[in-house]
């Protein structure tokens, strides 16, 4: 989940008061795109390609796509973030399980997910992270509508933590906004050409006060429902879910 962090380098605020009033704002104009087929599908992989050999995590490809084998599995989640009906981001989520133990960050990381996996704890695994920062509607803001996603879908699994594969120089991000705690030195990660560390946000009072602290991370049952519900394979058309922070009153 790390490409994009570039993007994130360089934000600054003047407090979270400052940056939760932008991006409610602009969860406005924002709706999220569970992702399966056709032209949707092969423009987050175009974007995915876009990012990754921009920020020498990918050499050249010739179909100009980045896709892999983990894309199509049965816990997969695709999504693109679209602000004012452009392509601005996109990521992937695997919920992964004792009974699902399929991911990107389980085959990079078997020595610290294995034994855990197998003790009954679950895991979201956030991977392929990619921003098109030309299309930004404001310098840094994209990894937050972005990594919104994760936090929905922590509300629906209800998992111990989420997983956040990503370059060690680019963790300050993950440990300033959400805790992130690092489980492991960089190595090689599955299809990037750079070293990735694997960093772990816990779940439970740390979500509670991540949600406290940022309430454009909040969302209805309803939102959380809409992207995770249903299996994110075999969808005909991709489905489009307008984010619902704005209907906590408290967060507006």
């Amino acid at each position: 989940m790390d490409a994009a962090v570039n993007a994130s380098g360089g934000v600054r605020t003047h407090g979270d008061s400052v940056l939760n009033r932008s991006i409610m704002q602009l969860l406005e104009h924002v709706d999220y795109r569970l992702i399966t087929g056709g032209e949707d599908l092969e423009a987050i992989y175009r974007l995915r390609y876009k990012s990754y050999l921009r920020s020498g995590m990918c050499g050249p490809i010739a179909s100009g796509m980045f896709e892999d084998r983990w894309d199509n599995l049965p816990n997969s989640y695709r999504f693109g973030v679209y602000c004012y009906g452009e392509l601005v981001s996109t990521i992937r989520f695997h919920y992964i399980s004792r009974e699902h133990p399929y991911s990107p960050s389980v085959d990079a990381y078997p020595e610290i997910l294995i034994e855990r996996l197998a003790r009954g704890e679950t895991f979201i695994d956030g991977t392929r992270f990619a921003t098109d920062p030309d299309s930004a509607p404001a310098p840094g803001v994209l990894p937050f509508l972005t990594l919104r996603l994760a936090m929905v879908a922590s509300l629906y699994f209800g998992q111990n933590s989420v997983l956040t594969p990503v370059k060690v120089e680019h963790s300050n991000f993950y440990s300033r906004y959400f805790n992130a705690v690092q489980r492991t030195e960089a190595k090689e990660f599955p299809g990037v050409l750079t070293g990735i560390a694997l960093f772990e946000i816990p779940a439970g009072e740390n979500m509670r006060l991540t949600l406290e602290r940022f309430p454009f991370f909040r969302s209805t049952p309803t939102e959380q429902r809409l992207m995770f519900a249903n299996p994110a394979i075999n969808r005909l058309t991709p489905l489009s879910i307008v984010p619902t922070a704005k209907y906590y009153r408290e967060a507006a």
